[in-house]
C-alpha cells in the first residue's frame, strides 16, 4: 500500500474533497515533471494513480465523451 504522509487516503476522502484533491493534482502535473526532483514526480505520480484508481472504483459506469474515444479521434481526423 501507498504512504500517504502527505495526504489522506483516497478511500477516506468524501466526493468533494477527492474531485478537488484530482484537480490540484493534474493542475500541477507538468511543472512535477519538468522541474521536481526524482523523489517528487515518484510521489506525485504514487499519488496521482492512487486517486484515479479510487475515482475509477467508485465510478465503474463512467461514460467517456464521444470525442475521448478512438472512435471520436478518427472522427476528428477525418475532419482536418
Amino acid at each position: 500500500m501507498a504512504d500517504y504522509n502527505n495526504g489522506v487516503p483516497p478511500e477516506r476522502l468524501d466526493e468533494r474533497q477527492l474531485i478537488r484533491e484530482l484537480e490540484a493534482i493534474h493542475r500541477t502535473r507538468h511543472e512535477t515533471l519538468l522541474y521536481g526532483s526524482s523523489d517528487a514526480l515518484r510521489t506525485h505520480s504514487s499519488r496521482m494513480a492512487a486517486l484515479e484508481g479510487e475515482y475509477l472504483r467508485r465510478h465503474p459506469q463512467r461514460r467517456p465523451a464521444a470525442g475521448r474515444t478512438r472512435a471520436g479521434a478518427r472522427a476528428r481526423a477525418a475532419c482536418v
